[in-house]
Order: structure tokens, then sequence, then C-alpha cells
């Protein structure tokens, strides 16, 4: 899961603030059915949940945190 978490930190990426919140949302949402569905959860929940972590930091995140080719 902590694997899960450090990936919503970095892969939110977008020219825009829209942009890395929907795409923090989509691996967000990914990631947390999955984690639903490894562990016995529910998949719905932890597409939802991890939906909504996942846009939110995308959407708090500035574009220089994340660049990747520094």
């Amino acid at each position: 899961m902590a694997a899960i978490a450090s990936l919503l930190f970095t892969s939110a990426c977008g020219d825009t603030q829209g942009q890395r919140a929907v795409s923090g949302g989509a691996i967000g949402a990914g990631a947390g059915a999955v984690g639903g569905a490894l562990l016995g959860g529910s998949v719905l929940g932890g597409a939802v949940i991890g939906g909504a972590a996942g846009a939110a930091t995308g959407a708090l995140t500035d574009k220089h945190q994340i660049d990747l080719d520094k």
C-alpha cells in the first residue's frame, strides 16, 4: 500500500492543475480498486477512495514538484 501511495505523488502528471487532478484520480481509482480486491474489501469502495485521494493529490501538486526530467 505504501508503494501505491508513493505512485500517487509522482504519477499525477499534466501541464495544468486539472490535468493532474484527472490523471491522479484515474491512477488512484485503479490502484484503489486493485488494493480493495487484493485485501478482500470492496473494489468499488477502494476505487472511490483511491480516486478521491489521487485527484486531490494531483490537484495539489505543482508541476515543478513532479518534473522527472531533472
